[in-house]
């Protein structure tokens, strides 16, 4: 907003000239009433009249030309802020915030009023005791009148405000929990019908939107009110500052010329009151949300640029990293400590909750430590530039999403990249087959997150966009969740090609295939490492573990003798407690 002082300094001036030219309209019919009826020269008639289009003409442009700055002001402002906002949205939502494209849509508003002629209200306002002074210079008597009237124009408008302004700032919060939880319906579609939940999920969504609107109606109720009164009030002190100026004329203290140019002058002098009235909706949505990007921007400041790093080779440490969530007072990780080398591939293994979905993201940067801390390449994470670092890692969620467009360029990370360097991360991810199967091969369109393609197809095209541009870093988090025995051998080969080419992998999973691929298994058990270690040696402990558990289970309790009615341990029981075990 700063950086448009200029302007709105060009705005002002154009205003500046847009309402000393305003004044032909009254001057004219002062100069007809006055001079020509008097003199009855036609000659004058002629010169006034064209003088009097000129000068609306001039007004007439000025006036576009300012409509178009405020245009090109607001979409320079979206331009701007927009990739800033786009990327402070993903920030906050790492964060655990869920207003979604909120920001964007409240600079789609904030731009709409800038280029609104609402804007204009407030360069035209200033203006206004000029023409109340004209009006005074004219006769005293008009002059207290036409004040008066602002004044009482002046006291609605703030009564507007302050009636209002509490039901607006409580619609537009509804509105946006009303809109994110239609979102949220509509993003859950599938399991929404599959599961007959669009009725309760309606009638949620309802009772906030209901909310939204009985704030909208209250405000609306209000300031249609005070509008209305405001145009009356207009209307009426124009038509009785002619009777006034009549008056006036009878008695002989004003020229009839006096009273219409007065009345002229009362209602342009009024006119930015009564436009205030009728955008005050407008231009407190958009205040409101001009504040809640500010305090967005401040809440969450732009990312430091980084100096770029030597590219890594790929050695993954953490430190007695901890991690506990905002707002959280339990940990979901503490004191994990271990170093991953480049050619191996660790499991991550343990029950759920655990937190081997939270150590990927850590891994990968998407959040940072509570405590200690993770290093790449001896750098910690936070030290790298994060586009630099995020072409050297290669990440597939736990849940895959991909973008509306093409294969291709999903694989591609949305970059125009080689067809040579795509094609190379589909076959390295042994996709290539299946993707020369669907309709248009590496052209076909999958919709909105790959609505398109199944589960399968989406988690093999999310390893090609993961194992595309040859990063250092592999992180797969549950990458066989969807896949079929052929879709598990396909991954199966590209770890062990990932492997060869000197990788550093991470994989979670609990599948006996996960493990088959891994050189060693981290276990994880309430949020800290239980066993870390060569793969064939962690298994021996978890095989040892489980017999103790088995033998415990099925040795009877001789010291306290028979129990009557106790059940003998059965074999679910100890496979349930060997189960637990591992």
């Amino acid at each position: 907003m700063g950086q448009c002082r200029s302007l709105f300094g060009g705005i002002a001036f154009f205003s500046f000239a847009i309402n000393l030219l305003m004044l032909a309209s009254p001057i004219y019919m002062l100069q007809v009433y006055d001079r020509v009826l008097v003199t009855g020269r036609v000659e004058t008639l002629l010169l006034l009249t064209g003088m009097t289009v000129a000068a609306m003409l001039l007004m007439g442009a000025l006036d576009a030309l300012r409509s178009v700055v405020m245009v090109r002001m607001g979409c320079w402002l979206n331009s701007r802020l927009g990739p800033v906002l786009l990327s402070n949205s993903v920030s906050t939502r790492l964060a655990g915030d869920g207003s979604g494209a909120q920001p964007l849509r409240d600079l789609a508003t904030l731009q709409g009023f800038i280029s609104s002629q609402g804007l204009t209200v407030f360069f035209d306002a200033p203006w206004t005791p000029l023409f109340l002074a004209l009006i005074w210079f004219l006769h005293p008597v008009l002059g207290m009148f036409a004040v008066g009237s602002a004044i009482v124009l002046l006291i609605l408008s703030v009564a507007n405000e302050l009636m209002t302004r509490t039901a607006s700032e409580n619609a537009s919060t509804a509105q946006i929990r009303a809109n994110q939880q239609a979102e949220a319906t509509i993003r859950n579609a599938e399991v929404v019908r599959a599961m007959g939940m669009m009725p309760r999920l309606a009638e949620r969504w309802m009772t906030t939107n209901e909310a939204a609107l009985a704030a909208i109606r209250r405000s609306s109720e209000i300031g249609a009110f005070v509008t209305g009164l405001s145009k009356f009030i207009r209307i009426f002190v124009q038509s009785a500052t002619l009777g006034l100026g009549a008056y006036l004329v009878l008695r002989g203290e004003v020229s009839g010329g006096a009273m219409i140019a007065s009345s002229i002058l009362l209602g342009r002098a009024l006119a930015p009151v009564e436009a205030a009235m009728s955008t005050w909706r407008n231009f407190g949505t958009a205040r409101i949300a001009f504040y809640r990007l500010k305090a967005r921007m401040q809440a969450v400041p732009p990312e430091t640029r980084r100096t770029r790093l030597p590219d890594p080779y790929g050695v993954l440490e953490m430190r007695q990293v901890g991690f506990t969530p905002p707002g959280s007072r339990s940990s979901v990780l503490q004191g994990i400590t271990l170093r991953l080398v480049p050619g191996e591939a660790v499991a991550a293994i343990g029950p759920s909750a655990s937190g081997k979905s939270t150590l990927c993201k850590l891994l990968t940067g998407i959040l940072s430590p509570s405590q200690g801390e993770v290093r790449l390449d001896g750098s910690e994470l936070q030290h790298w530039d994060a586009d630099q670092l995020g072409s050297h890692i290669g990440y597939l969620p736990q849940d895959v999403e991909l973008f509306s467009g093409s294969v291709r360029e999903n694989i591609a990370r949305m970059k125009d990249a080689d067809d040579e360097a795509i094609v190379a991360a589909a076959k390295l991810a042994h996709a290539h087959e299946m993707i020369q199967k669907l309709p248009q091969g590496y052209e076909t369109q999958i919709g909105d997150s790959g609505t398109r393609l199944s589960g399968g197809q989406r988690q093999r095209i999310g390893l090609a966009r993961a194992v595309f541009g040859d990063p250092r870093v592999i992180i797969l988090d549950e990458p066989n969740a969807n896949l079929d025995q052929v879709g598990e051998a396909a991954l199966a080969a590209a770890v062990a090609e990932l492997k060869s080419q000197r990788r550093t992998i991470i994989i979670v999973g609990h599948r006996p295939s996960t493990l088959a691929q891994a050189d060693k298994v981290l276990l994880l058990r309430d949020g800290r490492i239980e066993m870390f270690g060569p793969r064939e040696e962690v298994l021996k402990r978890l095989r040892d573990a489980a017999t103790e558990v088995a033998k415990a289970a099925a040795m009877p309790n001789v010291a306290d003798g028979p129990q009557l009615g106790k059940a003998p341990p059965t074999v679910e029981s100890a496979n349930d407690e060997r189960g637990a075990a591992i």
